[in-house]
């Protein structure tokens, strides 16, 4: 857990203007563009197929995202900001429009909500504390990764045909591995941020 005075200068990183047009955060922007329309067509019109593709397409560049931010020497603040709130965003808005058009039910939604405040309170907990956010565990990346899968399949076992009929084993095994190692990645961040505060706590009575 680093404190924000561990972090690098300023003056060390390029402008924002600068960081948001290098090709990694681009695709990040995008993706977050896409939040809102995602949700119109699943909400809307109802056109399933292309909130399908739509949601294909952002779990494909949040893989390539991080790739291309190494390949090409791109790594940023800003980068490192707006992947995860593109991450949450997605999967705050697939829970939201899932749970109203009873793809998913509430109490699917409910543990995988009262994570992100919990991760939230953390946040807060630490920056009051003179820490940076935690980092992104690895159990925090798989759980978004199987949940960005899982999705797609959860609207294609959507109706009768023989393609829903197909999807919904696969749907519900991701759905389920995805919101365990959800809710202990977020396990994980309380036990960061306790040990982190804890920590200063020490420090600060010697």
């Amino acid at each position: 857990m680093s404190t924000d005075s561990a972090a690098p200068p300023v003056a060390s990183q390029p402008g924002l203007l600068r960081q948001a047009l290098n090709v990694p955060n681009i695709l990040s922007l995008l993706r977050l563009a896409g939040v809102p329309v995602f949700l119109w067509l699943l909400l809307g019109p109802r056109e399933d197929g292309w909130a399908l593709a739509l949601l294909v397409f952002s779990a494909l560049t949040d893989w390539l995202d991080g790739k291309l931010a190494r390949w090409l020497d791109q790594m940023s603040r800003l980068g490192q900001l707006l992947d995860p709130a593109a991450d949450r965003l997605y999967i705050a808005a697939t829970l939201v429009a899932f749970l109203v058009r009873g793809i998913i039910p509430w109490w699917v939604v409910a543990p995988l909500v009262l994570r992100e405040l919990i991760v939230g309170v953390c946040i807060l907990l630490l920056r009051r504390n003179g820490f940076a956010p935690p980092e992104v565990t690895y159990a925090g990346k798989a759980a978004t990764f199987v949940l960005m899968y899982a999705f797609p399949f959860l609207l294609l076992t959507q109706g009768g045909s023989a393609v829903a009929g197909v999807a919904r084993p696969i749907a519900y095994a991701f759905t389920a591995w995805g919101c365990v190692l959800y809710l202990w990645s977020g396990a994980l961040y309380v036990i960061q941020t306790v040990s982190a505060i804890r920590g200063a706590e020490r420090s600060g009575g010697m």
